[in-house]
């Protein structure tokens, strides 16, 4: 890691939960590093990826097989198992679209109690602007019995009812694009516009999309940057906080930079978000900028 790298991420509250394309580059061949490949596109880990990685699923390997819920400890720790990790393994996810399924995971792994697990700066598309190697031969891997041990961390997610029981008291960041906040549009753009919720946003939710996060590179942008983002917005870290998007991993991203990066101590993700919220019935909604 350069001087200036490090430099740069000693600047946020906690600057062990990023690592630099330098820091892995230099560790891909430590057997206690395992990189993991989350992405949005689940076809791009096969057209390329840094190597040693395992690539994850996210609809297949992350959520429960039946619920609209998460894998539960148990699946997660096999997951692990499956990647080679074992009590001495840091786990580095990465991913494109400047890691939002990544830091997806991340929110997930952290929740299910598991923290030997960084994020990798500027992901996937920082590591092919550096022109770094990339190769479509799966590691092998051979399993390690390990489980998760901590216990579920809660306090990391908001569910439908502290929702609604927060309302006028937590300050709500909605993660969408302006469009799907003021309700013209019900997803992005590259996704169907037919949804069964109705469109607009929590009242009195600030609309902050979660890439105004990010540098042109994928990176994080600096802490004095991040707090003039969010803070611009009345996002300050006092009180309760509470990200939200469409289905939770924009919101994951965000939820990471409030919690990990600028260190706000009481930071949840509503992963139920507008798909759960914009679907219940007699709810309050707003719409309009």
């Amino acid at each position: 890691m350069t001087s200036r790298n490090k430099e740069n991420l000693m600047l946020y509250a906690n600057p062990d939960a990023l690592v630099t394309t330098q820091w892995l580059a230099e560790h891909l061949d430590d057997p206690d590093v395992r990189p993991i490949e989350v992405d949005e596109d689940t076809g791009l880990y096969n057209q390329g990826h840094i190597r040693g990685a395992v690539g994850w699923d996210w609809r297949q390997d992350l959520h429960h097989p039946v619920n609209r819920d998460y894998v539960e400890k148990a699946g997660l720790s096999q997951l692990l198992q499956q990647a080679g990790v074992g009590p001495g393994t840091t786990v580095v996810l990465y991913g494109g679209n400047n890691n939002w399924f990544a830091a997806y995971a991340y929110w997930l792994m952290k929740y299910r109690g598991f923290d030997a697990v960084k994020l990798l700066n500027g992901g996937r598309k920082k590591w092919e602007l550096e022109h770094r190697e990339l190769t479509q031969d799966s590691p092998a891997v051979e399993g390690i019995d390990f489980s998760i041990s901590s216990p579920d961390r809660p306090e990391l997610r908001a569910l439908r009812d502290h929702v609604l029981n927060s309302a006028g008291s937590a300050t709500f960041v909605d993660v969408r694009s302006p469009q799907e906040f003021s309700g013209e549009t019900l997803a992005p753009p590259h996704l169907p516009q037919e949804q069964p919720y109705v469109g607009g946003h929590v009242p009195g939710a600030q609309n902050i999309p979660w890439a105004k996060a990010a540098n042109e590179d994928g990176t994080f942008k600096d802490a004095a940057a991040l707090r003039e983002v969010y803070g611009g917005s009345g996002v300050t870290g006092e009180g309760e906080t509470i990200a939200y998007c469409r289905i939770g991993e924009r919101s994951s991203h965000t939820w990471f930079v409030l919690k990990e990066l600028l260190g706000y101590s009481n930071v949840r993700n509503y992963d139920g978000s507008w798909t759960e919220y914009g679907s219940m019935v007699a709810v309050p909604v707003e719409r309009g900028a």
